[in-house]
């Protein structure tokens, strides 16, 4: 059965930890949403290779219209989490019980939503302590499975670990 995946995003977020998760998931028939300040805007990856069209505003989205959300790395979550409407989407969504991806930086996010005490959980090195302090319990492992309600990884290196585990939970989510 097909989900509908809301990717929050802006500039200079991780190239590959965008493309290559939403390849994977419309390749196995899923739609993905970007979401971002402004729809209809274009957002430019941290290495500038790869360009993204903005679905729709956060003004007018609701956790409730999607099935899972991706939380890619690169400096994009941690513009968006000074932003309080990207805390709230992703807390109400963490509330809602559905299923989250984050990668690289990504747990920014769930950190400033304070949705990490707890929880199992990777990230890339530069925020690990972040976790930590914020009540993670942390593995420096490739991929880190919550309760099949949250997958978490460090690099692109990992990618393929994040990918088929993300899948793999959207398959019986």
């Amino acid at each position: 059965m097909s989900k509908k995946i809301a990717v929050l995003i802006t500039d200079e977020f991780e190239d590959s930890e965008f493309t290559s998760p939403a390849e994977a998931y419309s390749k196995a028939g899923h739609q993905v949403v970007t979401i971002d300040k402004k729809a209809g805007v274009t957002v430019t990856g941290k290495q500038g290779k790869v360009q993204v069209k903005i679905d729709k505003d956060i003004d007018h989205v609701s956790p409730d219209d999607f099935d899972a959300l991706l939380l890619p790395g690169g400096h994009s979550p941690d513009s968006l989490r000074g932003d309080d409407r990207f805390v709230n989407f992703t807390k109400a969504f963490v509330e809602s019980g559905k299923p989250i991806f984050a990668i690289c930086h990504g747990p920014q996010l769930l950190i400033s939503a304070n949705a990490t005490r707890g929880r199992k959980m990777t990230s890339v090195k530069a925020i690990a302590i972040d976790l930590k302090n914020a009540g993670a319990d942390f593995y420096d492992k490739e991929v880190v499975v919550d309760n099949d309600k949250l997958v978490t990884s460090r690099t692109p290196d990992d990618l393929p670990a994040f990918n088929r585990e993300s899948l793999r939970i959207l398959e019986t989510a």
